[in-house]
């Protein structure tokens, strides 16, 4: 079959391939089941598992960001593994079962069952995430304009998801306990393997997703097919993953590794190791490509600034909206991280049509340019949260309207940086770098959990009171995101300073 003919051949609807809604729905429920148990993950972690302890906060911030390390790494194993041996296919079928089983393990109230339950949803998003997403492309002829759209369409899926999860998983988990939210978010995992399994049964996807050589997967590794060792090297990876997130206390209290886990020191060796090999690649390349290099490089360093703000969404923000922000009649907390994917919704539309009449107009600004805006944006939503503080009633709560514009800046700086920041990657990297440089995106945001560790840790509240809030956390709460503003302001004014540099080292790449 020739590849045009194999692209005519597919059904469509609304003038795209059939199979992207089948990956739309598939990616909707997965990342519904992502978000719903993000939102309650926090929360359930200072109410149940870390109850007993007055650091029960810094305990909680030190699981959480390696929870969030490990899971945004282990797409980049999980995407390799795919690429040589697997598929894309048998990667998602992989890890949505091992994502399945963690959400439905968190519903047993256990303490080393949570970890176990933790480390499968890690394993099982390093095999499925990279690959749906990968999928999508598949589906389109190379140099199809329709391509951009419906990736558009795709990841409307995933914020559809992250905004109803929230309030879904919230409200059960509110009205009949924990456990109910998570097994939602399980329920909603399968929902979606149900949907990219059906899809295969219709044979909407072609020959599209198979493993890339039969020989390979076959090929024997220590007496075993090398497509039935990975799993099991998967599942066994399992109880290593859950000894490292139970092993959140500081292994030293001082010298070199000072309140440093061993998450931390592994995150610290790879990006030392990252690091030295671009050094190594740029010492290589010709002018050109050096340049190029060091824009990428940079641009994933803001955006890893960036994301390390943004993803505090999942923890200190969360609690501040338990602890300090009024809302009563209004949603819990566990349902406000539901803003952030609501914004998004409402505003990629307006904002991908501004950056298209400002093109008309030769307005648009370079990339540079954007990224020095966002994160201004960043800045600016964490000083309305500083602000708060002033208009606190008797009982040391702050007007909900704060949370809401502040998700709204922060929603705008994503949408400034998030979707160019891709596609730069891979007009800036050199061909033979193009994979690489993709994997050191992805871990922008497993490195983003670590600020996002050291920020929860830095406010953390020590207390036996399960109900610890109002004035007791306010000042705290309200003077770190002073700080948090400023660092974020004076990033974003170092961007737009060295945007025409940058611009003049981006060379023809806009």
């Amino acid at each position: 079959m020739t590849e045009s003919t194999e692209f005519s051949g597919q059904k469509q609807i609304f003038g795209h391939p059939q199979g992207l809604f089948y990956l739309f729905f598939a990616e909707l429920w997965e990342r519904f089941s992502f978000y719903g148990m993000r939102a309650l993950l926090t929360l359930y972690m200072i109410d149940v598992i870390f109850q007993a302890l007055a650091e029960r906060d810094y305990a909680t911030a030190a699981v959480y960001s390696s929870y969030g390390s490990l899971v945004y790494a282990s797409t980049v194993i999980g995407g390799k593994l795919s690429d040589k041996i697997l598929g894309m296919r048998n990667s998602i079928f992989l890890g949505g079962i091992l994502m399945s089983i963690g959400h439905f393990v968190l519903a047993i109230e256990d303490d080393m069952a949570f970890f176990l339950a933790l480390s499968l949803i890690i394993v099982g998003n390093g095999f499925f995430k990279p690959n749906i997403s990968t999928f999508v492309g598949t589906l389109y002829e190379k140099g199809d304009p329709k391509k951009d759209s419906g990736f558009t369409i795709f990841y409307m899926g995933i914020n559809i998801g992250g905004w109803v999860a929230p309030l879904l998983c919230g409200w059960l988990a509110a009205t009949y306990g924990w456990h109910y939210g998570f097994g939602l978010a399980g329920i909603g995992m399968l929902t979606g393997l149900i949907f990219f399994w059906s899809g295969i049964k219709k044979n909407v996807f072609g020959n599209r997703g198979l493993p890339p050589n039969e020989h390979v997967l076959n090929k024997k590794v220590l007496g075993v097919k090398q497509g039935v060792l990975v799993p099991v090297l998967a599942v066994l990876a399992v109880p290593l993953i859950a000894l490292l997130l139970a092993s959140y206390k500081a292994i030293a209290t001082d010298g070199m590794f000072a309140d440093q886990n061993i998450v931390n020191v592994i995150f610290t060796g790879i990006g030392i190791a990252v690091l030295a090999y671009l050094a190594y690649e740029m010492f290589k390349a010709n002018v050109t490509e050096r340049k190029e290099l060091f824009v990428a490089v940079l641009l994933t360093f803001f955006m890893t600034i960036f994301w390390g703000f943004h993803e505090l969404s999942g923890s200190v923000i969360t609690l501040f909206a338990a602890r300090n922000i009024d809302l009563d009649g209004i949603m819990s907390a566990a349902q406000t991280n539901s803003l952030n994917s609501m914004f998004i919704i409402i505003l990629a539309i307006p904002i991908s049509m501004m950056w298209t009449w400002l093109s008309k107009k030769n307005w648009n600004p370079r990339t540079p340019y954007k990224f020095g805006l966002g994160l201004l944006f960043a800045g600016i939503s964490f000083y309305v949260l500083a602000l708060s503080g002033g208009s606190a009633n008797e009982s040391g709560f702050v007007p909900f309207a704060y949370l809401l514009l502040m998700y709204f800046l922060l929603s705008v700086g994503e949408l400034f940086m998030s979707p160019v920041g891709l596609s730069k990657m891979t007009d800036l990297a050199p061909l033979r770098l193009i994979a690489f440089i993709m994997g050191v995106w992805f871990l922008s945001s497993a490195f983003a959990f670590q600020i996002v560790g050291f920020i929860g840790k830095q406010l953390a509240i020590e207390s036996t009171d399960k109900n610890v809030g109002g004035f007791e956390t306010l000042t705290v709460y309200t003077d770190g995101f002073m700080l948090i503003a400023k660092y974020a302001l004076g990033a974003g004014a170092v961007v737009l300073l060295a945007s025409p540099l940058i611009k003049k080292l981006m060379g023809k790449v806009h």
